[in-house]
């Protein structure tokens, strides 16, 4: 396979749940040779879907990894490939994937255009400055309408797309395509799963059309390049198919532009074309900017590294898998050569790890390698103690590169283990589950003895509830998932005093701190060049030793714990800023446990006199519904203290957004089906924390007391 970097492309398929993104992947795994029968995800047999989960759903959870060959124009190239997830509790598996890719193919369905994950999708691949291009899929679907799906792009996406395809029929009519750039009408083989593609010239009927596109394709091209613009305007027939191939990929990896193919992947048509696409516009690891990070030993000092060989190495991990053969630790290999058994640092815990084995995946099979070099992505056995987001490099030559974002949990569930067994079991389980998910989270509550997990959705934790039982074989009882509120504060409080006084014969224990508190944003502690870990900026202002040195970051701590625990309903205190600003200390009874207990005890206080507030996880939700539903959809939202923010009309069904609190989402995807007799169908995602009415407030505190 090529090892040249020029003939790589690192590239993650994504789009909308039910766009078709597994089913295109395993045409590709097909067509490259990598699969010798088609799977399928409604028989749940896709090869990329292998998790008994995916499989039962015809879903895909999590985002798996493959390479395949591919031959264009007689030269062999390598694609490492992603499929990732669309749904929205796995938004995550999408975010750490766009962070290590190259460039993307984003499906859309040929009937329904953008849809709303769509654009969520599409959004994340703007913020890692990912080149995309283009798949028009499901052509052969009742109602596909390629030149609608088109428009949407421009119009819910506000992106540039430039049509290279254009379908010959629709729906069950749907036949095959015509490449825009040779005027050439390509049909697809049946007999043998579409793998032989036949060329003929256009059909008469759509001869005209096709003309049509093939002049947009054009001046889309030359708009791109100011010396193809001049030559465009003297004479338009000297612009070559080789000159609109070469202003295109260049548009493509400026992001300036993104290409238009169309096709349908259960069908067997367009797939291999769409290959052909990925190497002619999407960039090889030479062609993407350096990647950034900073020196551990100097943070402010800012460093980069080439996609090469010979540069010092370094990878970034972008996902662990929990394997009974060791833990595979998936890593982008950004510069230099990683070595089998050769020892690497993680510079964000300052580790030593040894890559005892590198592999190169193929879904759940595997290829040994001896060696790897940048601009690959394989997975590394022997790696303890990274996780998703961490840097490994040449000890030498250390660089923490850029790390991910990830949501905070917006749902949580309390988990019991049923034996003394199980409770050794489940601790084991969640810790492998926090290193696979970094969206998950789990905390034992001491007072009411119970392990509490967090996570994206209802969806995102049932998993995670079957992963524990079915998987991992640990026997628990679950309770009923609830919100995850936040607490903030309406106010500020000046000059606060938490005084920790205690004597009882011996030495004593004395703490003695004064704060003030005020509500602050992560954009003002960027500003102001703050950490704002958790949500909670600490700013030392002791002057003149009124507390030593040595008993500050005790202060710091027992703010920080009382914050994360909660002062008012038991969720944890977010948007703040604690600034110390007093003290006293006494040399014999003070202690770091005392200036502990002082800083609890001041944000205690001052948070009461703040004022507390409750916040809730307020949803983004999209309906689409049949007209004749409209009402009962939108009464029912409204019913549940939510926002209509926008009605359209998407041919004969009515696309709604609407903004809901998450506590009033229970079950909504039942009640919806009620509704609509079945016929309607949501997506939701998670929007912002805001204010909740004091009313709520008060039973939310009253339960929880």
């Amino acid at each position: 396979m090529a090892t040249d970097l020029s003939h790589i492309r690192n590239i993650g398929i994504c789009a909308h749940i039910d766009a078709g993104k597994t089913t295109v992947t395993e045409r590709i795994l097909f067509y490259t040779g990598k699969n010798y029968k088609l799977g399928e995800v409604h028989e749940g047999t896709a090869t990329m879907d292998f998790l008994q989960e995916e499989q039962e759903r015809g879903i895909t959870i999590q985002s798996a990894a493959t390479t395949c060959p591919w031959t264009h124009q007689g030269k062999d190239y390598k694609i490492n490939l992603i499929d990732t997830p669309g749904h929205v509790d796995f938004t995550i598996e999408v975010e750490r994937s766009l962070r290590v890719l190259d460039g993307a193919v984003a499906v859309f369905d040929g009937k329904e255009g953008v849809e709303a994950q769509s654009e969520t999708v599409w959004r994340q691949a703007d913020r890692y400055k990912v080149p995309r291009i283009c798949f028009i899929n499901k052509m052969d679907k009742l109602g596909a309408d390629f030149e609608f799906s088109f428009f949407s792009i421009i119009k819910r996406l506000g992106a540039k797309p430039i049509a290279v395809q254009y379908p010959i029929g629709r729906g069950n009519e749907f036949q095959g395509i015509i490449n825009l750039l040779t005027m050439k009408a390509y049909f697809f083989d049946q007999t043998d799963l579409g793998a032989t593609v036949i060329e003929k010239p256009i059909p008469d009927d759509l001869a005209e059309k096709a003309a049509e596109w093939r002049h947009m394709l054009v001046e889309n091209a030359v708009e791109l390049d100011d010396s193809l613009m001049e030559r465009y305007l003297e004479d338009e027939s000297s612009i070559t198919e080789h000159d609109i191939r070469k202003a295109l990929r260049k548009g493509t990896i400026d992001r300036v532009c993104n290409p238009v193919f169309c096709g349908a992947a259960l069908k067997n048509i367009g797939v291999q074309r769409l290959l052909d696409g990925v190497i002619d516009y999407l960039p090889n690891p030479q062609e993407v900017p350096e990647v950034q990070g900073l020196d551990p030993r100097d943070p402010n000092e800012k460093l980069s590294r080439p996609s090469d060989p010979n540069a010092p190495f370094s990878a970034l991990v972008f996902k662990v898998v929990a394997d009974t053969h060791g833990d595979l630790t998936y890593a982008r290999i950004y510069s230099g050569t990683l070595k089998k058994g050769s020892r690497v640092l993680n510079p964000v815990n300052n580790k030593r790890e040894i890559a005892s084995r590198i592999f190169e995946m193929h879904a759940k099979d595997r290829i040994a390698l001896d060696e790897i070099t940048a601009g690959n992505i394989v997975a590394l056995v022997g790696i303890k103690d990274s996780i998703t987001g961490d840097t490994l490099c040449d000890a030498d030559k250390p660089i923490v590169l850029e790390r991910m974002t990830f949501p905070e949990p917006v749902i949580s569930m309390s988990i019991e283990p049923k034996t003394a067994d199980d409770k050794k079991k489940l601790s084991e389980a969640l810790t492998t589950i926090r290193r696979e998910d970094p969206s998950f989270r789990s905390e034992y509550n001491d007072e009411t003895g119970q392990t509490i997990i967090s996570g994206m959705g209802e969806l995102h934790l049932e998993i995670i509830r079957n992963k524990i039982v079915r998987d991992m074989k640990v026997n628990v009882e679950v309770g009923k998932p609830r919100v995850s509120y936040r607490e903030a504060i309406s106010g500020s409080a000046q000059y606060v005093r938490g005084l920790f006084k205690k004597q009882s014969g011996g030495r004593g224990q004395f703490g003695d701190c004064t704060i003030h508190l005020e509500p602050f944003t992560a954009e003002q502690a960027a500003e102001e060049g703050l950490k704002f870990d958790d949500n909670v900026a600490f700013v030392n202002n002791i002057v003149g030793g009124a507390i030593p040195k040595e008993f500050i970051p005790s202060v710091e701590y027992g703010v920080r714990q009382t914050a994360k625990s909660g002062v008012t309903a038991g969720y944890p205190l977010i948007n703040i800023k604690v600034t110390l600003v007093d003290g006293k200390y006494h040399d014999v009874d003070s202690s770091q446990i005392a200036f502990e207990q002082a800083g609890r005890l001041a944000l205690r206080e001052a948070v009461s006199k703040a004022g507390s507030i409750l916040l809730e996880p307020i949803m983004k939700v999209v309906i689409t519904t049949p007209e004749d539903y409209l009402g009962n959809v939108t009464g029912d939202l409204s019913s549940r203290r939510g926002m209509i923010h926008d009605s359209e009309d998407r041919g004969n069904v009515k696309i709604v957004t609407a903004e809901v609190p998450l506590s009033e989402m229970f079950g909504y995807t039942t009640t919806l089906r009620g509704l609509s007799q079945g016929r309607a169908s949501s997506v939701m995602e998670f929007q912002k924390y805001a204010p909740m009415p004091a009313s709520l407030q008060r039973e939310v505190i009253e339960a929880g007391a």
